[in-house]
């Protein structure tokens, strides 16, 4: 650390997350004593920031070290995961960059004397079952669902994280678990629910989501940096909605349908090549994690500028759906 001010490398620069929290380091440059932004992907000259130095580097990679160590970094900012897979991508690849790119980045960090780890899990690896605790606390148990690759993988990164905690306790950790982010250009898996002419629902299921404003998750990450935070810290703004209070603020109608019919639907679909996603999407809609954030406002002293229906509503109004 240089004068105090910290030494930051983001991975997953170029991706949605992490192109806002770039944008958010390069207003305060002044803060950093460097900032380098790492991406598989180059970044294109006419979208590169003042201040901010940029990489081209797989987190699989064990040239990761090299960029840690040129830079003298102090803070590694874990962002790069698949969080909406290609279509012609697979879960060995998605468990090479998620799981064991994790375990690459963070080995790097301790060969190369970086101090502070702040990654970006997920409320999906408490899993989505229907004995989940409403709502979940971070004291929880994190089950992940082995049926569903993204769930499972944040799983299995907090079971290693946690490992590497207990073998190398230098190497301070501070993680994250958003709710479902949103802000004004997000587009996912999940966001596909919302812009659809018809809100889909199961029968008997409420499906409450707990929404997170996306700068609220980037000054959640650069108040960990500046202050030099550990824990682990769910993410979410008060409050949830379900999917027919979401289809109300749409005006769109809500069309219930029976979990059975919509895992046959998506089981046909899929075989057929229509689309990469199968039955386990039935329990990804029938229980859905739902956040504390108590300890995100009395430990961690953060408290969310939006609520999860001023998140939306943000959201909504943004794309121009209301």
């Amino acid at each position: 650390m240089t004068n105090n001010k910290p030494s930051v490398l983001i991975t997953g620069a170029g991706g949605y997350l992490g192109s806002e929290t770039i944008k958010e380091l390069a207003t305060h440059r002044d803060s950093f004593a460097t900032v380098v932004a790492v991406d598989v992907r180059d970044t294109p000259a006419d979208r590169r920031l003042n201040g901010i130095t940029y990489a081209t580097q797989d987190v699989r990679d064990a040239g990761m070290e090299s960029i840690m160590r040129e830079h003298r970094i102090d803070t590694v900012v874990h962002l790069a995961s698949i969080v909406t897979p290609g279509k012609k991508s697979n879960r060995e690849f998605e468990y090479s960059v998620d799981v064991l790119g994790t375990r690459n980045v963070v080995e790097c960090c301790l060969r190369a004397g970086v101090s502070h780890f702040i990654v970006t899990s997920s409320g999906a690896a408490y899993g989505y079952y229907a004995d989940n605790p409403q709502p979940l606390h971070e004291t929880d148990r994190i089950r992940g669902n082995p049926e569903f690759a993204y769930s499972d993988h944040k799983r299995q990164v907090e079971e290693m994280l946690a490992q590497f905690r207990r073998s190398n306790p230098e190497l301070k950790q501070l993680i994250f678990r958003p709710g479902t982010i949103l802000g004004a250009t997000t587009s996912n898996q999940i966001t596909n629910l919302f812009e659809s002419k018809r809100i889909l629902g199961l029968k008997s299921a409420s499906t409450p989501f707990v929404f997170i404003w996306d700068k609220d998750v980037v000054a959640c990450i650069v108040k960990g940096i500046v202050e030099r935070r550990e824990g682990i810290y769910n993410l979410a703004g008060d409050g949830t909605l379900n999917l027919q209070e979401i289809a109300c603020r749409l005006n769109k109608p809500y069309v219930q349908i029976s979990p059975a019919l919509l895992a046959f639907a998506l089981r046909l679909l899929r075989a057929l090549g229509l689309s990469q996603y199968g039955p386990e999407q039935v329990n990804f809609l029938r229980y859905r994690p739902v956040l504390a954030n108590e300890r995100l406002k009395s430990d961690f002293g953060f408290i969310p500028q939006k609520s999860s229906g001023e998140a939306f509503d943000f959201y909504a109004r943004s794309k121009g759906l209301i």
